[in-house]
């Protein structure tokens, strides 16, 4: 890249690199930077280890940026990592004293967590949904969830890439790619997409440079690239993750979640996340018996055993290979005691029309707008409009694969009270509760409902834009009910994901035959950083 030595030094890495990262203390290093038995432990094993004095946070920290340098700026060049918190060090230091004299806060004391750059952090760090038109961009303060990683314990350890502003820009449009960040590559199979918007998330937590991480989801923006990346990723119901300085997209839609490698560090972390902020109207509206609670006490291997779950068969039938997948989870599921009940009664997403599209492109706008007006007078574009004509003026950078046709349309929308927009918002509301969801569970009497979550990453195609061969993501999205995926199986070197979904607050439930299943199946597997597709590797 022509400006490379540019932009590592805007990340931060040319300070790493001045510091002789390679040889920073306590880390034996491997083919790609740092010991193997720090790189997969889980939140659990890393307070185990903490609590005994055999690992510090500091350690850890460093451990994990040695792997971004080492493995996402070089090596395979993942490029999930976007920025990196200069501060990290010094924070994982001070929490290890902390714990020394004070104990540990909780179950994410001196964790390194990566945080989506859509996700506002009120540091040193920029919060730019890899927008060009934001660099330089820092936030006033901490996104409300931010703050409660921080009372956590957590270390803020950086910023991850993602499709440019959360994949709600234009038409074949490119996930994982942003004009700050540039591509992010699925860390199983170099060449296939890491799905999006949370790409860097997912390939971050896949790929073992963070201990968890934060993404966000309209429809699918967590689901999908933790299915395409082979991890965890949980969507709760709008309203339980507080969206305060979240740059917007759909203020029905919208919830950050855990991405994490297990359903354990999932639950650890959605824990940390939640809490009632009166900012925000469905944070203040949202069930305050679920607001930061413990969730890993709905982590029961045995969960499965009579719960009645929903085969979701209009979901199924996008590939053979991908059907066999789902039907050895099945046979698993039978085995831990779930009885099965097939339904077809789903409402198909040709029913519900472009009200999903119309709903986001009203509260885009007004969602957008607002956020940039709480940047104060030093935002870099202060609307809407001044970004679509930042765009266009730097359309070398930011349009030179896809253009901002979304951006656009978005920007004739009137206000959100405009029947167009109200209309379309109450056939949402009906098509994915009353006539979907609520309707087939109560029918079927069901604890969950079951689904492939998308097919194997497709190749990445900058000419033509994102493929694949379907998801199940909408119905949840759209309702704004919580949904979970975690891995199934492999085709031909590829992750293939399982998602469980159901009514809204129903997390607990949903972790536990989550945490079931994935007990059941260990159906995970660590990426190998092939170069590209082999056809005679097998599932």
């Amino acid at each position: 890249m022509k400006n490379r030595r540019q932009f590592l030094q805007g990340l931060g890495f040319a300070s790493m690199a001045a510091t002789s990262l390679g040889t920073l203390p306590g880390c034996v290093t491997g083919a790609f930077g740092g010991s193997a038995s720090l790189s997969e432990l889980s939140v659990a094993e890393v307070q185990r280890r903490m609590a005994a004095g055999s690992l510090t946070s500091e350690r850890l920290t460093e451990h994990f940026l040695r792997r971004i340098h080492r493995l996402d700026r070089n090596g395979p060049r993942l490029n999930s990592v976007i920025e990196v918190n200069p501060e990290a060090v010094a924070i994982a230091r001070a929490l290890d004293d902390e714990r020394r004299t004070q104990g540990p806060r909780g179950p994410l004391h001196g964790v390194p967590v990566l945080i989506k750059d859509n996700i506002d952090t009120g540091d040193r760090m920029q919060t730019t949904a890899g927008s060009l038109a934001l660099a330089g961009s820092i936030a006033p303060k901490d996104a409300f969830i931010v703050g409660r990683l921080r009372a956590a314990g957590a270390v803020v350890l950086g910023k991850t890439n993602l499709s440019e502003w959360a994949n709600f820009r234009g038409n074949r449009s490119i996930s994982g790619w942003s004009g700050r960040g540039g591509l992010t590559r699925n860390p199983h199979m170099l060449d296939r997409s890491a799905s999006g918007s949370s790409s860097g998330s997912g390939v971050a937590v896949a790929a073992d440079l963070c201990t968890v991480a934060i993404g966000t989801e309209t429809d699918g923006s967590i689901v999908s690239p933790a299915s395409s990346c082979g991890i965890v990723g949980l969507k709760p119901t709008v309203g339980l993750v507080s969206r305060s300085g979240i740059i917007p997209i759909s203020s029905t839609q919208d919830t950050a979640g855990p991405m994490a490698r297990t359903v354990a560090d999932a639950a650890a972390l959605l824990g940390a996340m939640t809490g009632i902020d009166p900012t925000d109207a469905a944070s203040a509206r949202s069930n305050q018996t679920l607001a930061g609670q413990d969730f890993t006490r709905f982590l029961d291997p045995g969960a499965l055993k009579g719960a009645r779950i929903g085969v979701a068969r209009n979901h199924f039938g996008w590939h053979p290979r991908i059907d066999a997948v789902m039907a050895s989870s099945l046979k698993i599921m039978r085995e831990q005691g779930a009885e099965l009940i097939d339904t077809s009664g789903l409402p198909g997403h040709s029913a519900l029309g472009d009200a999903e599209f119309q709903v986001m492109l009203y509260e885009f706008k007004a969602g957008l707008n607002a956020y940039f007006a709480s940047l104060g007078d030093a935002a870099p574009v202060k609307s809407l409009a001044e970004l679509i004509a930042f765009n266009e003026r730097n359309a070398d950078r930011e349009l030179k694969f896809f253009g901002q046709e979304t951006l656009i349309e978005a920007q004739t929308k009137g206000p959100l009270t405009e029947a167009r927009y109200l209309e379309a918002l109450a056939r949402c509301r009906k098509w994915s509760r009353q006539d979907g969801i609520d309707a087939v569970m109560d029918e079927h009497r069901l604890d969950a409902l079951v689904a492939p979550t998308t097919g194997p990453a497709h190749a990445i195609e900058l000419l033509a834009g994102d493929g694949g061969l379907g998801g199940s993501s909408s119905i949840a999205a759209v309702a704004g009910y919580p949904s979970i995926t975690l891995p199934a199986g492999m085709i031909f070197g590829l992750p293939v994901g399982l998602s469980f979904f159901g009514r809204a607050w129903s997390e607990g439930r949903l972790i536990g035959l989550a945490h079931a299943f994935e007990t059941a199946a260990q159906a995970r597997r660590t990426p190998r950083f092939l170069p590209s597709f082999d056809e005679r590797m097998d599932g």
